[in-house]
């Protein structure tokens, strides 16, 4: 692992500036670390600009030797009399991005068949501002041996389900003429991001159809719209994914290891959204580049996912207390052996009942099958946590402080509790107490509402209690 650590640091030279990895905060390369996914990215009401980039990302034969590199040959709009402080800081942005439209190493050759995939990642600023780059690699249309070319649109904005519709327009348009795809992206460019539950309409003229218009609608319940549950569900168990769920909790490091750059994708973001409404605040790469592999020795939490071909190097390196995950097989390759025992094992119950039964009851639409699998966790931390903003004190000038003890002390079961003190050291809760302390009420999301019903509930429960005692 020597080698991959020395290649590791390098790239960290490479890339050192205010885009990109860090020494100290690798994790914030890509996808989703310090407070957003609405607890990796960011949440928007609407009205942004849809994306501030697209970028056309292709392997271009290096100045020695035979190896490939990746390279930015198109890119949309082109920035002009930028400050030469906002020139540098896109130089870095751009530089850092064809390493994650590519980061299969040195696997780079011309081909006649190749999968389309679709993934997404995230670079985070140093002021913790982030961009997200959603990916569709395919091959351009031709016949014999041709190199596979990543169309990436570089976004603020976190709604993975609506920027796959985008690329599936720009990946049709492709098929016809690139000339074709940047009328549409201006287009879109031009119009409003549209708030939760309400619809853009583009307009889109394409030859030999004529004009089309393009419905891009977010779901009303926006704190799912960036993932997708369904890559998990067929991967793992029902049991599996509570451990992972568990390790994840606390703060430990997890790899997982796939085939495909979706899969590894779709799955680590639904791994981070089952700690909603608590956001993971450490490296978090769901495919790592094979430069980046050294990540994989870091002593601090993680979140990682890496390409199959990278497995043995992955097991070969000096690692402790890690979930290794293999996806192709549905197996935990080394795990730290306590996943089990980790929650409370009546919760652990009523979180594995919740999912049989909304997996039977839903369809197969992935906006009710994110709804089925997300709602156990989230009624996990209501049971758990939910109680906080009562353990909230205000000072006269409105700043709040939060009394720990009191808040787990509250809890009247003892497995919860020691479950509780656990997970009130983690740094999950510690940002997610810190905004709350900053705020007078707490915020009007799906978890307050989750909270407020199960409230509602205990209230109506006790006078049946009384009238049966």
């Amino acid at each position: 692992m020597d080698g991959l650590g020395r290649r590791l640091r390098a790239s960290l030279r490479l890339k050192r500036g205010r885009w990109g990895p860090s020494q100290e905060n690798l994790g914030e390369v890509v996808k989703e670390p310090e407070r957003a996914l609405e607890h990796c990215l960011p949440n928007f009401a609407g009205g942004q600009h849809f994306f501030e980039y697209l970028l056309v990302v292709s392997l271009k034969k290096k100045h020695s030797g035979e190896d490939y590199e990746p390279r930015i040959t198109y890119q949309f709009p082109k920035r002009e009399n930028l400050l030469r402080g906002q020139q540098e800081e896109e130089e870095r942005l751009l530089g850092a991005i064809p390493l994650f439209c590519f980061p299969d190493g040195n696997e780079r050759a011309p081909l006649t068949e190749y999968p389309r995939e679709t993934f997404s990642f995230v670079l985070t600023n140093v002021d913790g501002s982030r961009k997200i780059g959603y990916c569709r690699r395919l091959l351009p249309a031709g016949h014999g041996p041709r190199l596979p070319r990543v169309y990436c649109i570089v976004s603020c904005i976190g709604c993975f389900g609506l920027f796959s519709k985008i690329l599936d327009e720009v990946e049709k348009r492709h098929q016809i003429s690139t000339a074709i795809i940047y009328p549409f992206m201006q287009g879109l460019r031009e119009a409003a991001f549209p708030a939760p539950g309400k619809t853009v309409t583009l307009k889109s003229f394409i030859p030999d159809s004529g004009t089309e218009f393009i419905s891009l609608t977010r779901p009303l319940d926006s704190h799912l719209e960036h993932v997708d549950f369904s890559s998990l569900m067929c991967c793992l168990s029902f049991e599996q994914i509570l451990q992972i769920f568990a390790s994840a909790v606390l703060e430990r490091r997890i790899i997982f290891l796939a085939e495909g750059l979706s899969t590894l994708s779709q799955c680590i973001h639904a791994t981070a959204a089952l700690l909603y409404p608590f956001s993971w605040a450490h490296t978090y790469i769901p495919v790592v580049p094979e430069s980046l592999l050294g990540t994989v020795c870091c002593p601090t939490p993680f979140m990682v996912g890496v390409q199959m071909r990278f497995r043995q190097e992955v097991l070969d390196s000096p690692m402790e207390e890690v979930l290794l995950v293999d996806l192709c097989e549905g197996t935990f390759l080394m795990s730290v052996g306590d996943e089990k025992d980790i929650l409370p094992p009546k919760l652990q119950d009523d979180i594995l009942e919740s999912l049989s039964q909304g997996i039977k009851e839903s369809q197969t639409a992935s906006e009710q099958i994110n709804e089925h699998v997300s709602r156990p966790f989230v009624q996990f931390f209501v049971k758990t946590v939910g109680h906080y903003a009562s353990y909230i004190k205000r000072e006269a000038n409105g700043q709040g402080r939060f009394q720990e003890r009191a808040f787990y002390k509250a809890l009247t079961s003892k497995a919860n509790r020691r479950f509780v003190k656990k997970f009130v050291k983690t740094q999950l809760f510690s940002l997610f107490i810190q905004e709350a302390e900053k705020s007078k009420n707490p915020p009007a999301d799906y978890f307050q509402k989750k909270i407020l019903e199960y409230e509602e509930q205990k209230k109506q429960k006790k006078p049946k209690e009384k009238t049966v005692k």
